[in-house]
């Protein structure tokens, strides 16, 4: 049987109240569930929003069964409260319906199984989306997890992530709380430029060859991670990013961790125009597992060993930057870029934000001092943290092609 709401619910006062007792083994919305700020609604057992169902969630919404939206889930603009607690009691939770459900904050808690939640229908994060625990399906089920602007996440771990696609819109940085087969493997972005962009990512614990041939590769490719992959698309804009991958000792090929002379782990992508893999290039960041580079494509992402590039002789980058004003280390100091005038600089904080660009460095009056002054750039003129950035060098070789370097910046 089933517990059917016709009409419009507000509740004012209810501490823990199950929708479903006894013989009800389901609940129903027809008409329009309001829940108010400091109040709580449980539902013991499968809940179904129907197409002419709204649910406006400003308090507290704990879900212990399975969940079904055919119609409209929300929160109410400007109350930045409503909290959805998907708490499973006996097994997997589904999470479907033909709709989007937005939430404000949701929780996943469910450790009965793995995966702990079925998601084939659409979810909306638009605060904090916490994973305490239970791996949510989306890749198995077809369900999509997008957080909005201003929205994260917290407690990701190898128990509790999102095993399929997860997009951001947004113009901030974002690690996608992403993995596959129990493993946590995250994917990292700096902000795009556009608040209305977004890129949606997926993490695949699978051998790429068989859909993308590691035989047809750059020639300064050695070696092509074959345990796994990233899709990494950019689904909506314009905005190029630059974008961290991780490696796991359990995941990654000991090949690809090795360390060989000559041979430095980058970023490779498949490039579809070309149907080959492609060398993005990469600086590593051994204490975080990580490879870093700005990305001049989008697709199906993965480390490789590449073979290095033989600096330009006489350009010499110099990392350690102490503006003080006493002469010494007071700019970041790039030797020889005067010989290569066609050239960018791009400068980004830990988080991916940028805080300095500029075209045609040249050591003299278009420098980095510790600022954050250039194009599109936060809080412009301030003097920046000590700590580490992440640059970005493009330069036009003597033999007329565009080269990439980046690395790590100290500021102190």
């Amino acid at each position: 049987m089933k517990t059917v709401i016709k009409k419009r619910i507000t509740v004012l006062i209810v501490i823990g109240f199950a929708c479903c007792i006894g013989a009800y083994s389901q609940t129903v919305n027809t008409g329009e569930l309001v829940i108010t700020h400091g109040t709580q609604l449980s539902t013991l057992y499968d809940f179904d929003n129907t197409a002419d169902g709204d649910v406006i969630n400003d308090g507290e919404f704990f879900v212990y069964g399975n969940f079904h939206n055919d119609g409209l889930v929300t929160f109410s603009p400007g109350q930045n409260t409503g909290f959805t607690r998907f708490e499973g009691l006996t097994g997997m939770q589904s999470i479907s319906g033909s709709m989007p459900s937005a939430f404000r904050d949701v929780l996943f808690d469910n450790p009965v199984t793995q995966p702990a939640f079925a998601l084939s229908g659409d979810i909306e994060i638009h605060g904090e989306g916490i994973f305490n625990d239970g791996i949510v399906d989306g890749d198995e089920y077809g369900g999509l997890v997008t957080f909005y602007p201003g929205a994260f996440h917290s407690e990701v771990t190898n128990n509790s992530f999102v095993d399929g696609q997860v997009r951001k819109i947004g113009d901030e940085a974002f690690d996608y709380p992403i993995g596959d087969d129990g493993y946590y493997r995250r994917a990292s972005m700096s902000p795009p430029s556009d608040l209305t962009d977004h890129f949606t990512s997926q993490y695949i614990l699978e051998n790429s060859n068989p859909l993308y041939t590691h035989s047809s590769r750059e020639e300064e490719i050695n070696l092509i991670d074959d345990a796994e992959y990233w899709e990494i698309e950019r689904t909506e804009g314009e905005s190029d990013i630059v974008l961290t991958l991780t490696w796991n000792e359990e995941t990654t090929p000991a090949e690809i961790l090795s360390n060989e002379e000559g041979m430095a782990i980058h970023i490779v992508r498949w490039d579809e125009n070309s149907n080959m893999w492609v060398d993005e290039g990469g600086s590593v960041n051994i204490n975080n597992k990580a490879v870093t580079t700005a990305v001049s494509g989008y697709g199906i992402f993965t480390l490789g060993k590449v073979a290095e590039e033989t600096p330009d002789e006489g350009l010499v980058i110099y990392n350690g930057l102490s503006p003080d004003g006493d002469g010494m280390n007071d700019f970041f100091y790039i030797k020889g870029i005067d010989n290569y005038p066609e050239n960018t600089v791009e400068i980004y904080n830990r988080w991916g934000i940028k805080v300095f660009d500029t075209q045609g460095y040249n050591n003299t009056d278009r420098v980095f001092r510790g600022y954050s002054e250039g194009r599109a750039t936060i809080n412009k003129n301030k003097r920046l943290p000590t700590g580490t950035y992440f640059y970005i060098l493009k330069y036009r070789a003597e033999n007329g092609t565009m080269v990439d370097r980046s690395g790590y910046l100290y500021l102190n």
